[in-house]
């Protein structure tokens, strides 16, 4: 290694080390082992640090984000907004320099990572994102998009089958603008992955359509630039380059799981530098480091004010494409689909949410181009196909469609990596009983802020004879658990459009549970779902309210059936339908207090799925109509009726809740 390298290298190792030893927690193995790698790739990236979003940067993500220290130190020092003193205060409240990386935090982080894995799927969304765009905005001599997406990942990150998933797609798809480094060190926190991961990685990748390198000696630095720049000669298989390293390379504790997760020690770090002949302080940048990043950069700076160049151009040789461009990337729904009230328009006769939403996400494609998803496997029954529109793949890399394949967590993790991409409005579809198989990811979806539309159909236990497998009961609990996650439950056609645009305003993913059977279409549904509650059925006498019965999707026709009984009983019996609680939640508290009244304490939740989220609106008095088990196999209305979701069974829980408030 030349010298200027090797004293390059050992400052970052140095100010990972320092600054993990300062917080008193981190990860400092993999950030010292995999410092060449991180370097190499740094040194090659197209980027604008001033400007961290710019266009036309390459992407790096790191899938193993437990060394997040090293992604600092290298913002650090090719000139992002991270200052030594964001360095010297990792880990700590408020921090830039955060115990994992987290997208919207730091200037440069593209993704939220450290959940293992879901990085490297997220990389794979951004270059599929990548060659979308391509198709639809390069022209002859403007390559408008043409970055690379690298990630660095680990044995962590091999092992989680999501990184599988997204790989074999990525192979699929021929993405080959996209590089994948795996630091194999051979170490988990465990010890050696001897005694658990003993495949043939390389022979994997090969299967799965990859270009595989490998590199024998991590700190060959020269060997991995070569490895990266044989991998960007080939763009029509994704590349995986294998580089072997060893954990806390140098110090007393290479290649001990002890250095995994947990400060080196001070005796350590001062040993070790002294084995370097590091003669510089605590967190201390070398001149001469500095210099050589500076003529790095001037290199890259060239780059960008060509591209910069080229995007003028632009401009003033495709002026609509341009102005196309700044639609999709600024991201607002235009005012038009706002107004549009052809996508409120239904038969008037019952009709399943699933095929509602269908009809309203078609209607959508035809006036917002950049709608770009697909389904695992699922869209002739969960109705997500964009009719009359390619599919995505290495022949139509312009089309809007995708086969996901039965990849649940790789879809959903596919889809933050294409959100974070920027210009395309992302979805994906499922069963909302297989949530499960995609719920961290969504969980990145929420943390980071990603407007990615979670189209989950067969909403409950009326699914039916496929029994209950297939029939949910704690899956909208779990995403109503989850901050910054909006669940839409819609009980007609109306209510799914004005639920499909309010999800698509948010920064936020929001979730859309649909109904497998047919519903009827309800009078007064409309817009003011987009509210997230509102009164869909008046009690007789709305100011003298004996009860109010809240309920949503499937639910709701049946609780306006149970108000008929009440009535006939002289009971006044509001009915507000709640297709999305969150949204409720951020009405004034006028409004709220005005479709469902503090003073009527009588309140009975009806929905077919679990239902201790509804204690926060029934209170003490209330009553709930829900499921507190798993289902059954038996056709759907059966199944329904036996667990007492029956228009006799709502009114006797909203009698019982009276009599509670009349105690």
């Amino acid at each position: 290694m030349k010298h200027i390298d090797k004293l390059t290298v050992n400052t970052v190792r140095t100010l990972c080390a320092d600054a993990i030893q300062k917080a008193k927690s981190g990860h400092p193995g993999m950030a010292i082992g995999s410092a060449p790698i991180a370097l190499a790739i740094f040194e090659q990236l197209k980027k604008k640090p001033a400007q961290a979003d710019w266009l036309g940067r390459d992407r790096f993500i790191l899938s193993a984000g437990h060394a997040s220290m090293l992604n600092y130190a290298l913002l650090h020092l090719f000139g992002y907004d991270v200052s030594i003193d964001d360095i010297k205060s990792f880990r700590q409240f408020a921090s830039k320099t955060a115990g994992h990386p987290e997208f919207g935090h730091t200037p440069g982080v593209e993704a939220t990572t450290g959940p293992l894995g879901q990085g490297f799927a997220m990389a794979v969304g951004m270059a599929a994102a990548e060659k979308h765009l391509a198709a639809v905005f390069n022209r002859e001599g403007y390559p408008v998009f043409n970055n690379h997406t690298f990630t660095l990942t680990g044995d962590g990150c091999m092992m989680e089958g999501v990184a599988s998933e997204a790989a074999s797609f990525a192979g699929t798809m021929k993405l080959g603008k996209l590089i994948a480094i795996y630091d194999c060190n051979k170490i988990t926190i465990e010890g050696s992955t001897d005694t658990t991961f003993t495949e043939d990685v390389s022979a994997r990748f090969t299967a799965y359509g990859w270009q595989v390198l490998n590199v024998a000696d991590g700190e060959d630095i020269d060997a991995i630039r070569a490895a990266i720049a044989e991998a960007k000669q080939d763009e029509v298989h994704p590349s995986l380059i294998i580089v072997h390293t060893n954990i806390a390379q140098g110090t007393a504790k290479q290649g001990s799981a002890a250095s995994h997760g947990a400060p080196l020690g001070d005796d350590v770090i001062t040993d070790w530098k002294k084995s370097l002949g590091w003669e510089y302080a605590p967190f201390e940048v070398p001149g001469e480091v500095k210099a050589h990043i500076a003529e790095l950069m001037s290199e890259n700076d060239k780059a960008v004010r060509e591209y910069d160049a080229m995007l003028e151009a632009y401009h003033a040789s495709h002026p609509k494409l341009c102005a196309k461009l700044a639609d999709w990337l600024g991201g607002k729904l235009p005012e038009a689909v706002m107004s549009d009230e052809s996508l409120f328009e239904f038969e008037d006769k019952p009709i399943a949410t699933r095929v509602c939403s269908g009809t309203v996400l078609n209607r959508l494609a035809e006036r917002i181009e950049n709608l770009f998803g697909g389904s695992a496997d699922l869209a002739p029954t969960n109705m997500s196909e964009l009719k009359d529109i390619p599919y995505f793949c290495p022949e139509t890399p312009d089309g809007r469609n995708v086969h996901y394949g039965i990849r649940e967590f790789a879809m959903a993790a596919i889809s933050n990596g294409i959100a974070l991409y920027g210009g395309i409005r992302p979805y994906c579809a499922g069963f909302l009983v297989f949530a499960d198989y995609l719920k961290p990811a969504a969980r990145l979806s929420s943390l980071m802020g990603l407007n990615v539309i979670y189209i989950m159909t067969h909403d409950s236990i009326c699914v039916g004879e496929d029994g209950p497998t297939h029939q949910p009961i704690e899956q909208l609990e779990m995403f109503r658990a989850t901050p910054n996650t909006f669940v839409f439950r819609p009980a007609d056609g109306k209510e799914t459009a004005a639920c499909y645009l309010a999800a698509m305003q948010l920064d936020a993913p929001a979730v859309l549970a649909l109904s497998r059977q047919n519903l009827p279409r309800l009078a007064g549904s409309g817009r003011e779902a987009l509210k997230g509650g509102y009164i869909i059925s008046e009690g007789k006498d709305p100011a003298a309210l004996d009860a109010v019965i809240i309920a949503t999707g499937s639910e709701v026709s049946l609780s306006i059936e149970a108000q008929k009984l009440l009535e006939a009983e002289g009971k006044s019996v509001r009915v507000v339908s709640m297709p999305c609680c969150e949204l409720f939640e951020k009405q004034s508290s006028e409004y709220r207090e005005s479709v469902i009244p503090s003073a009527v304490r009588a309140r009975t939740a009806v929905e077919a799925l679990g239902g201790n989220y509804w204690y926060r609106y029934t209170g003490l008095d209330g009553e709930i109509v829900s499921m507190n088990g798993f289902g059954a196999s038996a056709p759907g209305s059966l199944v329904y009726t036996h667990f007492g979701f029956t228009p006799e069974n709502v009114a006797s829980a909203v009698r019982r809740s009276i009599e509670k408030t009349e105690k």
